[in-house]
């Protein structure tokens, strides 16, 4: 007794870290092997000593060298030899040659392992022993023909195994003659590799049988128990997945009989240590011996949570000559073993369930496992920098769960599940809770065929690692965002607001009197009501449509509460749609819905282009009504319509929509000329008295005027505003821009003249080309009859929020710092005018920007001097820059014009698809660019095929693999390439709307801490540690603490000039049938061809080998090997290129 005080471990990964820990819980030193491939891993540091093995040698032949771990093990005083499962497990040759150099073997006698390691000398014990057998050759296969007249004999299917293994390895099933032959070959050459032994076996297939296995223990006294039965039929590959205890699915009879049958051929024996007894039971309950494994197995663990007994510790015992009865071992009969409750194990390993289970390798990112009551962990290779390798098994770690009740079990297997999180390589998470989440499992109904026959189960979403997609993306600005402003920006104050207080404003005033209600609530004020643009048109204008959502809805609550007296928030519309999709990656609608929620007291305003809804183009009517029901819907109560070209009948359709709608309709008159300009007499006071009596009649409850170029001077707007309030009964609201510095001024004329409402933004957002300042309105107007009910401290303090904000947006603010009256001059409308130097720049003419405003208003005069807004002013302003660009004149386009490809707005616009100017379209130039094709004089939207928005459905159904809701329909339709980009984005890339601005588009500084939200309630605490120098693929390393963890990513510095040298790999064509690459990462094993060969479809090429398991490369058609890119010996990337075919 107490012989062993040193145990060599002759294994690797999470078997022997589970042996050391038994050996310290012995209090018996533990030595670890390790190979050259092994020398970073994990395990020899659990050991008290490790040593090297088998330089030199391939990865797995260095655990099979048993000469040199039995040298190890003398030179070491070693007393006894641990083999774990697999490698020399079942060699019953190491076992002697441990006898024979006085090493204790912890497993059966060598005589034992002879008997029952080979399955062909089990089966004849267990028939010795009157334990039934499946129908097979009791004796190795020695030729092909052999083989080839037992499988006719006893039909197929047959089952092909290695006589000498277990775990799957060497193991084939056999449906047709045709594939025997192959088959065999390939599992006797697993065999080899895995056991050293390629003797194989042929024994009948059964069909949907379920795999039971009995463990057992035995000491040198001839006492063997039963420790009950496991259920192991969620196989693949005839590998075990999932596991559990008892197999409650068979009779309890049944069970016993199995345990018995167990127990009489390990008698038949004298079986000591354990092992385990594996039978099939098949759909009628009968029972057939299939094989002994005399080891410790995988699925140990959940025997010992439902037993309470170590079998790792009770194999040394008994190695070291303990009976079973003894008071370490404490089991003096079978009655002593009662099961408790239920135990699951399932094997979490690095292979990709949609790629067919391709073993996967790499660097370990991330790894947190998921514990807690209930859970046992048994890990080897699962750490963060834990380099997984192509040339070991897959496990990564078992997850075990028990508990009293079945249910409560898989529920915590499943919670541990769930709460794993490894990146870096591929897992079989998702697969393992779609077995779980299963009926036919949670009743135990499960065979062996169970995963074949389920292909639902391999429908695995790829995990979702937001943590990773966060830290790339701020990576990914740290690294390569020049225009970054690398500076702290002040956290922005929200004002305090008082809670569960609710402010009743304009908004209930529409729901409780409707629209005509409201315009008559708005003829009974004296005071002048305002809008505020800051949400949209404000930062339209100063910064190209950029403000993030996330930081309207801070500010929000506050607004609603101090800005109550409000008539209506601008807050979405125009060119939001599209900024919020293409640039800010976040849906508009969400904004929309979300702000409605934190303002439920003040009118929304929307911008609306006629037919153009949110867009540049005309969409069809089916569109427009779907899109305006959808907005008002959700929350838009104001709807501002207008034509870019003051055609009513191209807005007409839009404001009938919003009539039915039940909302707010705002017709709009489009401002441009100059009515104190009597000269200038195309756009007079009498075309807007016209143009604001049609409007009224065609049923709007406001009339808009809409200045976007800020070329209504202040006393032309007190000369337009009296006019229309003469001639017209409904109430006047004015949107300008401040762009002359003359907006305030033009607002107090307006007002002065009887205007009921006027756009304006919170100062802090106002001036330039934004709109006039909103709190300076409110100070000018205190003491007089127009004075607002609007409280300017209250809104000082929004502005204070805004003016914190506004630097985080600098990078998209245009150069003006002042107002220009050459605004005058040049008609450009104030969005347009912020945006127009960065397009110039965009063409490499930004020295020439003074000539592309002078080309601007050269354009407006050559097509008669048109309204210009959105798109018609976009239509101007690329017509200008190509005109410049090309160094074109007027007179160049009536001369030579015919010859030139205009920009596609141009061609638009004079096709009539922006609609009819006023006057008409000059009709030599009309020809000119349309070159002979007719342009058409209705409404585009009549002439357009509806959209089909169920075909639509459908489309983004299988594209993107979600349910579109009838906003993305809307948005597709509107924006079809870009609302594609931003779901690929969010697919691939991740949702960052949540993420706080500065660190959105500035990313973190080196030792910068911040919060990142990924949701409501989710917070990552992340920091910046270390930015690394380019490395010599041209990345750059980033360290980040991520809630306290260290996390580093790679990014590619795209200033590198770095070229990679001799490691380029090739990645063969997946659409091009002719190039064959590797479907897993793995090892060159055996080419199966040579250049020059003829091969067939379907034809065997070569064999590459991961983690153990074979996979055979076949050719996709027929043809003649052009090129083989490998040779034998080679590790390959999954997808790599190998062979190159030729057309016969």
């Amino acid at each position: 007794m107490n012989k062993i005080k040193k145990i060599l471990v002759a294994n690797r990964g999470e078997i022997a870290i589970r042996i050391f820990r038994a050996c310290q819980e012995l209090g018996i030193q533990c030595v670890a092997i390790y190979s050259e491939e092994d020398k970073t891993a994990l395990f020899r540091t659990k050991a008290d000593e490790s040593y090297q093995i088998g330089k030199g040698l391939s990865p797995l032949a260095a655990y099979l060298n048993m000469e040199e771990i039995i040298q190890l093990a003398k030179n070491k005083n070693v007393d006894a030899i641990h083999p774990g499962y697999g490698f020399l497990s079942e060699n019953s040759e190491f076992a002697r040659l441990c006898k024979k150099n006085g090493i204790i073997f912890i497993g059966p006698n060598p005589e034992v392992m002879d008997s029952l390691g080979d399955k062909i000398k089990s089966k004849i014990v267990a028939k010795s022993a009157d334990v039934p057998t499946i129908p097979g050759i009791e004796k190795p296969i020695k030729t092909e023909k052999e083989a080839y007249e037992f499988a006719r004999e006893c039909g197929y299917p047959v089952m092909i195994k290695a006589a000498a293994g277990g775990g799957g390895r060497g193991m084939r099933i056999v449906h047709k003659e045709e594939n025997l032959l192959s088959e065999f070959i390939n599992a006797q050459s697993e065999a080899r590799k895995a056991f050293g032994n390629d003797s194989m076996f042929i024994e009948k297939y059964l069909k949907h049988p379920k795999h039971i296995e009995v463990q057992i223990l035995g000491d040198e006294y001839g006492n063997v128990v039963h420790l009950h039965e496991r259920d192991c039929s969620i196989q693949r590959r005839h590998q075990k997945v999932i596991e559990y205890t008892p197999a409650f699915y068979i009779s309890e009879e049944l069970r016993e009989k199995i345990c018995n049958d167990a127990i009489k051929i390990a008698k038949k024996v004298n079986y000591s240590c354990a092992g385990t007894v594996e039978f099939l039971v098949d759909a009628d309950d009968n029972h057939y011996f299939i094989e002994v494994n005399p080891r410790i197995q995988v699925e140990h663990t959940i025997t010992e949570m439902v037993t309470g007994i170590d079998l790792v510790q009770s194999q040394i015992l008994v190695a070291d000559g303990l009976p079973l009865a003894s008071d370490e071992i404490g089991i003096h009969g079978q009655e002593d073993i009662q099961p408790r409750g239920y135990a699951i194990q399932c094997r979490v390993t690095t292979e990709d369930p949609v790629n067919d289970f391709a073993p996967d390798n790499g660097r370990i990112d991330v790894y947190r496992s998921g514990s807690g009551f209930g859970i046992r962990l048994d890990g080897g290779n699962g750490y963060v920098g834990s380099v997984i390798t192509p040339f070991y098994d897959s496990l990564l770690v078992k997850i075990i769960s028990f508990s009293r009740t079945f249910e409560d079990t898989i529920n915590k297997a499943a919670r541990s599940l769930r709460e794993s999180k490894i990146s870096g390589v591929k897992t079989n998470i998702g697969f393992l809770l779609n077995v779980l989440n299963t009926e036919e499992f949670r009743k135990g109904q499960c065979d062996t065929g169970f995963i074949s026959n389920n292909p639902s189960l391999f429908q695995v979403k790829p995990r979702n690692d937001r943590e990773l997609k966060v830290l790339n993306y701020i990576g990914n600005i740290v690294v390569n965002d020049k225009t970054r402003i690398a500076r702290d920006f002040n956290p922005p104050t929200v004002p305090d607001i008082q809670s569960n207080v609710k402010y009743a404003g304009t908004k209930q005033i529409l729901d409780t009197r409707g629209p005509e209600g409201l315009t008559d609530w708005v003829h009974e004020q004296k005071q002048l009501l305002l809008t505020d643009t800051t949400m949209r048109d404000a930062h339209q204008s100063l910064m190209a449509t950029r403000m993030r959502t996330s930081d309207m809805l801070k500010i929000a609550p506050a607004i609603s509460q101090n800005m109550n007296k409000l008539f209506s928030l601008e807050m979405w519309g125009g060119a939001t749609f599209d900024v919020a999709y293409r640039f800010l990656k976040e849906d508009p609608w969400e904004r929309l819905i979300e702000l409605r929620k934190r303002i439920p007291n003040i009118l929304f305003q929307m911008l609306l282009r006629g037919n153009n809804t949110v867009g540049y183009k005309n969409y069809p009517d089916n569109v427009v009504r779907a899109f305006v029901k959808e907005a008002a819907e959700s929350g838009i109560d104001v709807f501002r319509v207008f034509d870019s070209l003051n055609w009513i009948e191209g807005m007409r359709y839009a404001m009938d929509q919003v009539l039915e709608s039940g909302k707010v309709l705002e017709g709009t008159i489009c401002y441009t000329g100059d009515i104190l300009d009597e000269k200038r007499d195309k756009y007079s006071l009498e075309y807007y008295v016209k143009m604001a009596k049609e409007i009224e009649k065609a049923g709007a409850h406001i009339l808009g005027i809409k200045d976007m170029s800020a070329l209504l001077k202040p006393y032309a707007a007190k000369k337009l505003v009296n006019a229309l309030k003469n001639e017209i009964s409904i109430p006047i609201q004015l949107h300008t821009h401040d762009t002359t510095g003359n907006g305030v001024a033009t607002v107090l004329q307006a007002a002065e003249a009887g205007v009921d409402i006027a756009d304006t933004a919170i100062n802090s957002m106002s001036g330039l080309t934004s709109q006039p300042a909103l709190n300076s309105v409110i100070a000018a107007l205190e003491g007089t009859e127009r004075a607002t009910s609007i409280n300017v401290d209250k809104a000082e303090d929004i502005s204070k929020y805004w003016a914190d904000v506004r630097p985080i947006y600098q990078n998209f603010e245009s150069d003006l710092k002042s107002g220009t009256t050459e605004i005058y001059k040049y008609e450009i409308p104030g969005g347009q005018y912020s945006n127009l130097k960065p397009q110039v720049e965009s063409f490499g003419l930004g020295s020439h920007f003074k000539e592309v405003k002078e080309m601007y208003k050269g354009v407006n005069d050559m097509l008669g001097d048109i309204v210009k807004v959105t798109p018609s002013s976009k239509m101007v302003g690329d017509m200008a820059i190509f005109m410049v660009q090309n160094e074109l004149t007027p007179e160049d386009i009536v001369e030579k014009g015919h010859d030139l490809t205009y920009p596609d707005s141009v061609v638009s616009y004079f096709k009539g698809m922006m609609g009819q100017p006023e006057g008409g379209f000059p009709e030599d130039l009309q020809k000119i660019v349309l070159k002979g094709e007719e342009p058409i004089t209705v409404r585009a939207g009549e002439l357009l095929e509806p959209q089909d928005f169920a075909a639509d459905r459908a489309y983004l159904k299988e594209t993107y693999d979600f349910e579109p809701t009838q906003q993305d329909l809307i948005a597709y339709a509107l924006y079809p390439k870009v609302f594609e980009e931003y779901i690929q984005y969010k697919k691939e890339k991740g949702d960052f709307s949540h993420m706080d601005s500065a660190i959105f588009f500035h990313g973190l500084n080196e030792g910068d801490t911040r919060e990142v939200q990924l949701e409501e309630g989710k917070i990552l605490i992340i920091k910046l540690v270390e930015i690394g120098k380019i490395d010599e693929t041209g990345n750059r390393s980033l360290t980040f603490e991520v809630n306290g963890s260290r996390r580093e990513i790679k990014v590619c510095d795209e200033t590198s000039t770095v070229v990679a040298k001799d490691d380029f790999v090739q990645i063969a064509d997946p659409s091009n049938k002719l190039e064959i690459g590797a479907s897993i990462p793995g090892a060159v094993v055996k080419l199966l061809v040579a250049e020059g060969d003829k091969v067939e479809e379907n034809q065997p090429l070569m064999i590459v080998e991961a983690m153990k398991m074979e996979t055979n490369l076949v050719s996709k058609v027929s043809g003649v090997i052009e090129t083989i890119v490998v040779k034998e010996g080679d590790m390959v990337e999954s997808g790599q290129l190998l062979i190159k075919l030729k057309e016969d």
